[in-house]
C-alpha cells in the first residue's frame, strides 16, 4: 500500500519556496526557525538531539535519510542515553531529499518518521536539498518556516532568544564514576564542573569514563559564591545554541575562574564564551560549520584532524588579547577553531572532541585536560 502524500513547503525569508511532502508531525500548524545545513552522511539520531540545534530547521545534504531508523532510549551505566545526545529532539524541523519509509538496522527500534511524530517535529522530503544548500552557501543561513496544510506562521529569529536558558538544566547534578572495584581509579580526587549551556551527553560520558566526578551546573549558576571557596578542580564549558553574547552570567563566571587560575576547557559554544571572557569578540558566520567531516589544523603546524562540528558563530582572532593565541583553525575557510592562553591553563576548541556523531580523532584532548587538572591540583 502506497504511503499517503501530504504536501509540505519550506518558505525562506526571501520568499523562495521549496515544495515536497510531509513525513513528520502534522498538527495543522506550521513551524519557524533558522534554516541551516549539515553535511554529515550518518549520525542523524545524535544530531537531532544535540541541544546546539535548538531553534533550527536542519537540512541534510546527504540525499537518503531514514534507512537505518532510530535507536532505543536505552541508558548506559552512568544513566545517560546511549544513542542520543539529550532526552528529546532539539531541532525545529527537518528537510531531506529522499526519505526511506523502510528501515533496517540491528539497533533500530522504530522508524525516523514515528520518532518525529512522537517528538512533534515537522519534516518534509522531496526537497531539492542541493539547490537549497547552494542558496544558503551563497546568501547565508536564513529564517524559514515549514508549512503543512497551508497554515502559515510568522517568521521568528531564534537567535534573539536566550536559547541556552531553554536547554540548560535547572539545578546542579552530581555524577560519580565508580569502577567495578567501587573506586574512582587514578583520578579519584578530581571533580570537574561542567557548565551546561546545552551539553551533549557524550561530553558528560567522556569525563566520567576518565574516572573523575562531575558537578554539572546550569549555565547561569554561580560557581564562586565566596572567593576561593569551591568544590571543583577544573571547569568544562559545554556546547550550546545561539549567540554566545546572550550568556552574560556564564561569561562572568569564566572571568572569575580565570582570575582564580582554575583550568578551563571549552567546547564549541564554550570556545566562544572563553574568548568573550578573555576580552575577545565573536561574530556570526555566513552559514556555519555543521557535519562530521570538518578539517581542523593545529595552529602553526601541518597536523590536521577531521572533526565533528555544529556552530554558527566564531571567535574573531584579531581581537585576542595579550597572552592568548589561536590553537586550531578550520582548514576550509581559515576561521578560528580554538584558543589557548600562554599559561596553558585555559583553552578551548570550536569542534567536538567527544564526537557523536563523527570521528574520535581529538578525544585525546580530554585526557590532556584531566592531566592538566591533576598537575594544577598537586601544585596547590
Amino acid at each position: 500500500m502506497a504511503e499517503p502524500k501530504q504536501k509540505g513547503f519550506l518558505v525562506l525569508e526571501d520568499n523562495s519556496v521549496f515544495s515536497g511532502f510531509s513525513f513528520g508531525f502534522n498538527s495543522g500548524n506550521s513551524f519557524s526557525g533558522e534554516v541551516v545545513f549539515n553535511t554529515g552522511m550518518v549520525g542523524y539520531p545524535e544530531s537531532f538531539t544535540d541541544p546546539s540545534y535548538k531553534g533550527q530547521i536542519i537540512t541534510l545534504t546527504y540525499p537518503l535519510i531514514g534507512n537505518y531508523g532510530m535507536p532505543s532510549s536505552e541508558k548506559d551505566s552512568f544513566g545517560i542515553e546511549k544513542f542520543y545526545e539529550s532526552p528529546k529532539a532539539q531541532i525545529s524541523g527537518l528537510i531531506v531529499s529522499d526519505y526511506s519509509f523502510e528501515f533496517s538496522h540491528w539497533n533500530a527500534e522504530k522508524s525516523l518518521r514515528a520518532w518525529l511524530v512522537e517528538q512533534k517535529i515537522p519534516a518534509v522530503y522531496g526537497i531539492d536539498t542541493r539547490a537549497l544548500t547552494k542558496k544558503l552557501r551563497e546568501k547565508g543561513v536564513m529564517l524559514g518556516r515549514i508549512i503543512i496544510e497551508d497554515k502559515d506562521i510568522e517568521l521568528e529569529d531564534p537567535n534573539k532568544r536566550n536559547l541556552v536558558s531553554e536547554v540548560s538544566i535547572d539545578k546542579p547534578i552530581s555524577y560519580s564514576s565508580p569502577d567495578k572495584n567501587n573506586n574512582f581509579g587514578k583520578n579519584k580526587n578530581i571533580t570537574i564542573a561542567l557548565v551546561d549551556c546545552g551539553a551533549k551527553n557524550n561530553i558528560l560520558r567522556s569525563l566520567l569514563s576518565r574516572n573523575v566526578s562531575v558537578y554539572k551546573v546550569p549555565w547561569d549558576f554561580d560557581l564562586f559564591p565566596q572567593k576561593n571557596q569551591h568544590g571543583f578542580d577544573g571547569i568544562v564549558l559545554s556546547n550550546g545554541p545561539g549567540d554566545p553574547k546572550s550568556c552574560k552570567q556564564t561569561i562572568q563566571t569564566v572571568k572569575k575562574a580565570i582570575e582564580s587560575k582554575i583550568p578551563i576547557f571549552g567546547i564549541c559554544l564554550g570556545n566562544q564564551i572563553l574568548a568573550l571572557a578573555s576580552g575577545a569578540d565573536t561574530y556570526k558566520l555566513k552559514y556555519g560549520h555543521r557535519g562530521q567531516n570538518q578539517p581542523a589544523v593545529l595552529a602553526d603546524s601541518k597536523r590536521c584532524f577531521i572533526t565533528s562540528q555544529n556552530h554558527g558563530y566564531a571567535v574573531d582572532e584579531k581581537t585576542l588579547q595579550n597572552g592568548w593565541k589561536p590553537w586550531f583553525r578550520n582548514l576550509n575557510d581559515g576561521t578560528n577553531e580554538g584558543i589557548i592562553h600562554k599559561s596553558g591553563l585555559f583553552k578551548s576548541v570550536q569542534f567536538h572532541p567527544e564526537a557523536t556523531p563523527g570521528p574520535n580523532d581529538t578525544a585525546f584532548l580530554f585526557d590532556e585536560f584531566i592531566e592538566l587538572v591533576e598537575k594544577q591540583k598537586v601544585k596547590k
